[in-house]
């Protein structure tokens, strides 16, 4: 096999989930100012979709960095959202946020030991 065909066999095919790729059209974006414009960008409700996405994420990342795990019933909740029109999503996740607060303001008014 020949230097040539050896490098292009190590690269993978460009693919359907390439635009996810960083960088790419759907890619991850670390500048949270290119987020917000991109956010903007999008029509009404897919906005509010992606804010409430937002939220949920950084919920999710607030979490790992405490080492606390969700509650199995948050999750079996998101677990349904994908189903549900947009419009249903948003308010879904809407409350999946809200009781992800209220969890963690019942957490952190823990005096130590609960009976």
């Amino acid at each position: 096999m020949s230097k040539d065909e050896k490098e292009n066999r190590s690269k993978p095919e460009s693919g359907a989930l390439d635009k996810f790729e960083p960088g790419r059209e759907l890619g991850p974006i670390e500048d949270r100012n290119a987020y917000e414009q991109r956010l903007s960008s999008l029509p009404a409700e897919q906005r509010e979709l992606a804010e409430e996405s937002t939220r949920f994420a950084d919920l999710c990342q607030y979490f790992s960095q405490q080492k606390m795990d969700i509650p199995p019933s948050i999750v079996e909740r998101l677990g349904n959202v994908s189903k549900l029109p947009v419009k249903d999503r948003i308010r879904a996740m809407k409350d999946i946020n809200r009781a992800l607060m209220e969890y963690l303001n019942d957490v952190g008014q823990d005096p130590g030991i609960r009976q």
